[in-house]
C-alpha cells in the first residue's frame, strides 16, 4: 500500500510517500523559520499564508521524488490536529480534494499520535504496546500506547510544553529561533550544575509535568546577572536550564515504567532530537533494563512521513475519515 502523508499543523509544510507502512519513498518539507525568526516564534497568520503557497509544489515534489504519480496512491493521510487551526486547514482541505479527485481512502491523523508513530521507522522498529513520550514545542505528554488508535493519556504538562520553554529562554538569551537547537549548541561543553534551578513535580508521585516555574526561575536568575551577561555565564545558565528539563523528562518516564510495569518506551517529537536528552535517557534505560526507542532524528520534528506511517496503519485497519472532517486545536483523546 502506497500512502501520501500531508503535515501542516504549525509552520512546516510537508508531504511524504510511504510504502507498506515503513518504507519512506520521499519526504519533502518546506520550512518557514526564515519568516518567523524575527518574531522569535510562529505567527499563525503568516504560517497559514505560506502553507497556501507551498502545499501544491511540496506535494508535487514528494510524488516526483518517490517516482510515482498521484494515480499510484492507495490512500491519503493528513494531519487534522492539534495545532494551529488555520495552518491545519490548508493541508486538510488540499488532502480532502486530492483524495476525492482520485477516489482513494482518506484518513485524518492526530499530530501527536503521528509523532509516536515515527518510532515505527526506527531500526529496529518499536513494537506495540509501549509507553510514549511526545515532547515538542506544543506538547509534553505521556501515553500508554497499545496501538495508533488505542492509547491512553497518563501524564501531561500542566502549563508550558518543554519545547515552548526552550524557545522562551533562547529568546531571553538572544539565541534566536527555534530555541531548542539554539540552546543545545550554545550550551555544549558548559557546566550544567553551575546554576541551581527547580525541577517542578520531579517527585510528586504523578506522571504530570510543569515547566512554567523552571522558566520563571531561569528568567529571574538572568535578572541578577551583570549586563551584558558574560558569555561563559550565559552558557552555564543555558546548560543548567537544559539539564533541568532533561532530568524531569527522564525521571517521569522512569516513573511511568514503574507504574505500568511496561519496559518498552518511545521518545518522539522535536525535543527528542536533543542530544543531551538522548544520552541521559539512554543511560537511564540501560541501568533500568528498559527497551528504549527514539524516533529517527530526521523524523523527530514535524514531517509528513510520520503522518503517512500512522495513516497507513489506520487504513490497514479499515479506518477512514469523512470528507467533512474538521481541524482541531487541542489534543483529542478520542480521535485517530
Amino acid at each position: 500500500m502506497i500512502v501520501l502523508g500531508i503535515e501542516s499543523s504549525c509552520d512546516d509544510t510537508s508531504a511524504a510517500v510511504v510504502a507498506d507502512g515503513r518504507k519512506v519513498l520521499s519526504c519533502v518539507t518546506f520550512g518557514q523559520e526564515a519568516f518567523h525568526r524575527k518574531f522569535s516564534g510562529v505567527v499563525p497568520e503568516i504560517a497559514s499564508r505560506r502553507h497556501m503557497e507551498a502545499i501544491e509544489p511540496t506535494v508535487r515534489s514528494a510524488l516526483e521524488e518517490a517516482g510515482i504519480s498521484a494515480k499510484d496512491l492507495d490512500g491519503l493521510a493528513v494531519t487534522s490536529g492539534p495545532g494551529l487551526v488555520g495552518s491545519i486547514l490548508v493541508g486538510l482541505a488540499f488532502g480532502k480534494a486530492l483524495a476525492f479527485s482520485l477516489g482513494i481512502p482518506f484518513v485524518g491523523v492526530d499530530h501527536v499520535r503521528a509523532h509516536l508513530a515515527a518510532a515505527l521507522l526506527a531500526d529496529p522498529p518499536a513494537e506495540f504496546p509501549f509507553i510514549g513520550l511526545a515532547v515538542s514545542g506544543g506538547h509534553t505528554h505521556l501515553f500508554l500506547v497499545k496501538d495508533i488508535d488505542d492509547l491512553g493519556l497518563i501524564g501531561r504538562t500542566l502549563d508550558d510544553a518543554a519545547g515552548e520553554c526552550f524557545d522562551k529562554i533562547a529568546k531571553a538569551l538572544g539565541l534566536g529561533y527555534p530555541g531548542g537547537p539554539a540552546i543545545e549548541r550554545f550550551a555544549e561543553g558548559a557546566d550544567s550544575k553551575a546554576f541551581k534551578l527547580p525541577k517542578p513535580k520531579l517527585h510528586d508521585g504523578t506522571l504530570d509535568f510543569s515547566f512554567s516555574g523552571l522558566k520563571t526561575a531561569t528568567l529571574n536568575q538572568m535578572k541578577n546577572l551583570p549586563r551584558p551577561i558574560p558569555e561563559p555565564t550565559a552558557k552555564n545558565l543555558a546548560a543548567s536550564f537544559q539539564q533541568a528539563i532533561v532530568d524531569v523528562l527522564v525521571s517521569k518516564l522512569l516513573d511511568a515504567v514503574k507504574k505500568t510495569a511496561l519496559n518498552r518506551v518511545v521518545v518522539a517529537g522535536g525535543v527528542a532530537a536533543n542530544r543531551t536528552l538522548y544520552l541521559n535517557m539512554a543511560a537511564a534505560a540501560k541501568k533500568a533494563d528498559i527497551n528504549l526507542f527514539f524516533a529517527p532524528t530526521a523524523y523527530c520534528t514535524d514531517n509528513a512521513a510520520m503522518v503517512a506511517v500512522a495513516g497507513s496503519r489506520l487504513l490497514e485497519k479499515g479506518k477512514t475519515s469523512d470528507l467533512g472532517l474538521n481541524s482541531y486545536a487541542n489534543l483529542q483523546q478520542n480521535t485517530p
